[in-house]
């Protein structure tokens, strides 16, 4: 019986310490997946910023095609920072877009090489910032050939 004894008092708190490193390993583990759905949020997020510059950027080249489509009219209705088109365009570009109110996005068109005619070829620059980032974070740019 004192055999008996002596053995359970070599191993009286083996149980608790066992215990204590699962309920450790099992923590870790849900740390790891809280910290996983974390960024999954944060990619979401910003994938939906992308595709919501994606579909502002072609709604203005869509007007584009629709308008009168010689170049000075195009430059004329939607060259930023002045054109009537970009203007109205401008205010669903904000509320659309987090931090898109701090850059402008801009509307140009490439002029002929040796002239200063515009053609009709449109780049749309859109900027934005997610929440808590730096100024100018993202960019998304659209060039389309408006005939």
């Amino acid at each position: 019986m004192s055999a008996y004894l002596t053995r359970s008092k070599k191993q009286s708190g083996v149980m608790l310490l066992e215990a204590m490193i699962s309920i450790l390993i099992f923590s870790i583990g849900i740390l790891a997946i809280v910290g996983l759905q974390a960024a999954s949020v944060k990619r979401a997020g910003d994938a939906k910023y992308r595709s919501d510059a994606s579909l502002l950027a072609n709604q203005l080249i869509g007007q584009m095609w629709v308008a009168d489509r010689t170049p000075a009219a195009l430059q004329t209705n939607f060259s930023s920072p002045s054109g009537a088109a970009y203007t109205a365009w401008l205010s669903y570009v904000n509320t659309a877009l987090p931090g898109a109110s701090a850059t402008p996005p801009t509307v140009t068109f490439v002029t002929s090489a040796g002239t200063t005619v515009p053609s009709s070829v449109a780049t749309v620059t859109i900027f934005w910032n997610a929440p808590n980032e730096a100024a100018n974070a993202h960019r998304y740019m659209a060039l389309a050939q408006i005939q």
